[in-house]
């Protein structure tokens, strides 16, 4: 049974501006101008860094989420 270090779920609990650019497969500059226009998921300012909790990123996900509708038989 392996130990997770003191204080890592913290960490994996936040994602970069990078991060969360790579696992959407977005460039970093749309999540800036998402910022600037007051979209995408919420974040964190920390200084000069930005952050994103894992949970609003995954609340957003979900939000995000459509169900194509079947469409009416003629």
């Amino acid at each position: 049974m392996s130990r997770r270090p003191v204080g890592a779920e913290r960490q994996s609990a936040v994602m970069t501006q990078k991060e969360l650019a790579q696992r959407w497969h977005l460039s970093t500059r749309t999540l800036e101008r998402w910022r600037w226009l007051g979209q995408g998921p919420p974040f964190l300012k920390l200084g000069a860094r930005i952050a994103y909790r894992l949970a609003d990123i995954e609340a957003f996900e979900t939000a995000q989420r459509h169900v194509p509708t079947e469409e009416s038989a003629s």
